[in-house]
């Protein structure tokens, strides 16, 4: 399952059920190259810092001097795009407003998660999304622009305006 020296093929045979040889449809996964535990725990920590020194930036900026929506979709149609939030993600987390935070784009929230994790793990999030099929992929990230852009609409009030979520 696992890919090993970076190259992997859309499809694999394997043996199947009932030992019939077909195709493999499964995720490739490809392994980030093997160090020590306190590599991994240390570049996590450095992200960790790096983001919460650009939130507290953030923040901070954001109440000395309200730049107000930085988007230029929303700044000239009034109409969100589907990465509104992402900067108030940020400047509510480094105010320490966790809900409000995750409540802007939580999209945003869970791509923090997973660039903040990944040094832990034994996959490579970046080379394995790269090694993806292109239809994969663009199914995949047009599938979340969509479900992002639907929550932005929801949060400023233009789709299910009467339905809270959050």
């Amino acid at each position: 399952m696992f890919a090993a020296d970076g190259a992997s093929p859309a499809l694999d045979s394997e043996v199947g059920v009932g030992g019939e040889a077909g195709p493999s449809w499964s995720a490739r996964f490809v392994r980030i190259a093997p160090r020590r535990m306190s590599q991994r725990v240390r570049t996590s920590v450095n992200r960790l810092a790096l983001a919460t020194v650009c939130s507290l930036g953030a923040a901070w900026i954001h109440e000395h001097h309200d730049p107000g929506a930085l988007c230029p979709l929303r700044r000239l149609t009034g109409v969100p795009c589907p990465m509104c939030g992402s900067t108030t993600v940020f400047m509510e987390a480094g105010a320490g407003h966790w809900t409000e935070a995750l409540g802007a784009n939580p999209f945003t929230v869970l791509a923090f998660l997973v660039f903040l994790a990944a040094p832990l793990g034994l996959i490579d999030p970046v080379a394995t999304w790269a090694d993806m099929p292109a239809r994969r992929r663009n199914i995949g990230l047009g599938l979340i622009l969509a479900l992002s852009w639907v929550w932005q609409l929801h949060r400023f009030g233009f789709v299910l305006s009467g339905t809270k979520f959050s």
